[in-house]
């Protein structure tokens, strides 16, 4: 009997039918031989399903395995990218961050710097304007007091004009009323044969420098 065929009996007396009638339902009773050898071949057959199985179990878990490892594998890689990305960006914030701190600082060191030229340059235009108003102040205080002594020696000059004015006129009329008196004198000489009294009244007026009536 060959493999094949011992393998179909064994199919049907699993089956619960005779290996000679399909139809039958009679308990299956076989010959000693036949019986160890059906026994064998089940033996075999069990054998090799175990086998199938056990290579199937295998490399299902050998499957599993590299697909965990790869699974595995493809997450390190990814959290390594995600580190890498996560350091990348943490490194770009702290370079864009120094870089604000830094232009912020060069920014506040320009605005310190402007100011403080701003402030040298009003104090410098103050004192500019300080000495320009004191040096004005001077000049104006200095044509103050020229006009000041020209206005005073003018008045002086004219002072001492008018005096020398009033002099000639005193001479003037000292000389006037001299001469007067003279001229007085010679033309009352002249009338004190007629009236002697009023002609000496005349000239005692004219000498002293009163008013002199017509």
């Amino acid at each position: 009997m060959g493999e094949n065929q011992a393998a179909e009996r064994l199919k049907i007396i699993m089956q619960g039918r005779s290996p000679d009638s399909a139809t039958t339902e009679q308990p299956v009773i076989l010959p000693p031989n036949q019986a160890l050898q059906v026994l064998t071949l089940a033996q075999r057959t069990a054998e090799e399903h175990i086998g199938i199985a056990n290579r199937q179990a295998d490399k299902i878990r050998t499957d599993a395995q590299a697909t965990a490892e790869k699974i595995g594998e493809d997450a390190q890689e990814h959290s390594r990218n995600v580190r890498s990305q996560a350091d990348k960006v943490l490194a770009d914030a702290r370079k864009a961050a120094e870089k604000t701190t830094r232009e912020a600082r060069e920014k506040t060191e320009e605005a310190r710097r402007t100011a403080d030229k701003i402030v040298a340059e009003a104090r410098a235009q103050a004192r500019t304007i300080t000495g320009d108003a004191r040096d004005q102040a001077g000049q104006l205080k200095v044509q103050a007091q020229q006009r000041y002594d020209d206005v005073v020696g003018s008045l002086g000059t004219k002072r001492e004009a008018l005096q020398a004015q009033i002099e000639s006129l005193e001479v003037f009329d000292r000389e006037y009323r001299t001469r007067l008196a003279s001229f007085m004198q010679t033309q009352l000489r002249a009338l004190w044969v007629d009236e002697p009294s009023v002609g000496e009244h005349a000239l005692v007026e004219v000498q002293s420098g009163g008013p002199l009536k017509e």
